[in-house]
């Protein structure tokens, strides 16, 4: 079998499928008004823009006057967290989060404590997971602001999101959830969630790159952002990507329409997959929460080997994956997930990513579980501790 081309990198981003670039076309031709313009040109992008705001609206459960389009998941994870922290200092500057947030979070969070806010970093277990009672108990009379992921970008763990929220909301505090990873991939409804904020990302559900949005819920007191002009009713200026939002309610709307059959595709994929490698290769841990999980997210550590050397190795076979976020791979760290779980410095390193979207297949799993035992056992080879190990020293 010579080599084949199979994309499992799903979770860092996707490709925008056809019928979402074909709505998307005639926005950067022939309808290229601006959306602020009275003029018919200009009247068609904004309703464009309004017919978007409803899909998404749609998709969360959302009113469409609660949602904002941003310029990315970061952006709307900046507004969330930034905006909610300097409208509402009067009242305290102590923050939530966890210690496994993306960093789109965590290093917004670390500004703030550059700028006099306090921020507490919950622990998680070595699933990844936090509890409600953490979140109680992490509760001080100048909280302001909850901020918790809905799903890890690497380990797949889904939080108890839905708890958190009615513990905030008893408490009167506000609360964000990044749900950059779980929109498109599992059901939301902000109203079941308890949710103030919520960011998503295009991207990720087979719409374009450079375009997001923040949910924020009526009543919910907020700064602007962006500054200049009156754009996204006055919450977030600069001139609307028309063409991108347009993608991004054309891709969700998909999304959204056969999600229960899309998920039940990945959790089979993602099941056979765990099942395989742990079957045939030893030395290896699954990382996250068996069932609480994203439906299309793998992630192992191979002890005895450097994450690097099996995603260059997997490339030359024609097989794109990751060995943590997309966002940290160009740095020589280990996880900052893979250190909060638990696993020290040497198996964090040897660490595989894999998620699956709408075009894997059963023979794609065939494909890497031709060539992953294999790759696995060449780089152990190369390693003295693994001698030991297999000698049971």
């Amino acid at each position: 079998m010579g080599n084949r081309s199979v994309y499992l990198d799903h979770a860092a981003t996707t490709a925008v499928k056809p019928e979402v670039l074909e709505e998307m076309i005639p926005y950067f031709t022939e309808k290229y008004g601006n959306p602020s313009s009275i003029y018919s040109i200009g009247r068609e992008s904004k309703k464009a823009i309004d017919e978007a705001r409803d899909k998404v609206a749609a998709a969360l459960g959302a009113k469409p006057q609660e949602i904002f389009f941003t310029g990315s998941g970061t952006e709307a994870d900046n507004w969330a967290i930034k905006g909610i922290a300097y409208t509402n200092r009067h009242k305290g500057n102590h923050i939530i989060t966890t210690a496994i947030e993306h960093h789109a979070v965590l290093h917004t969070c670390q500004y703030l404590e550059s700028d006099g806010f306090e921020v507490t970093y919950l622990p998680v277990d070595k699933d990844g997971l936090v509890t409600p009672e953490q979140v109680r108990d992490a509760i001080k009379p100048n909280t302001i602001l909850i901020t918790i992921m809905f799903a890890n970008n690497e380990i797949g763990t889904i939080q108890p999101i839905a708890e958190i929220g009615k513990i905030a909301r008893e408490k009167g505090i506000y609360f964000h959830t990044d749900a950059v990873q779980a929109v498109g991939n599992i059901p939301i409804n902000v109203e079941e969630l308890n949710v103030d904020l919520l960011s998503l990302s295009a991207h990720k559900f087979y719409g374009p790159k450079g375009v997001g949005a923040l949910y924020i819920r009526k009543g919910t007191k907020i700064n602007s952002f962006i500054h200049g002009g009156a754009q996204e009713r006055g919450r977030r200026a600069s001139t609307e990507s028309v063409a991108n939002i347009v993608g991004m309610g054309k891709a969700i709307e998909l999304a959204t329409a056969n999600l229960e059959e899309y998920n039940k595709k990945l959790i089979a994929l993602r099941d056979r997959t765990i099942d395989e490698v742990m079957k045939k290769i030893p030395f290896v841990k699954l990382n996250g929460h068996r069932e609480k999980r994203l439906p299309g997210n793998v992630n192992f550590s191979f002890e005895f080997i450097e994450g690097e050397s099996l995603l260059l190795m997997l490339d030359m076979k024609g097989i794109a994956a990751s060995s943590g976020s997309a966002c940290t791979s160009g740095s020589l760290d280990p996880s900052h997930v893979l250190l909060a779980i638990g696993l020290p410095h040497e198996i964090a390193h040897g660490s595989l990513r894999i998620t699956f979207g709408e075009e894997n297949t059963d023979e794609d799993i065939d494909y890497l579980m031709e060539v992953l035992p294999d790759i696995v056992n060449r780089l152990r080879e190369m390693s003295p501790l693994y001698e030991k190990a297999v000698k049971g020293e």
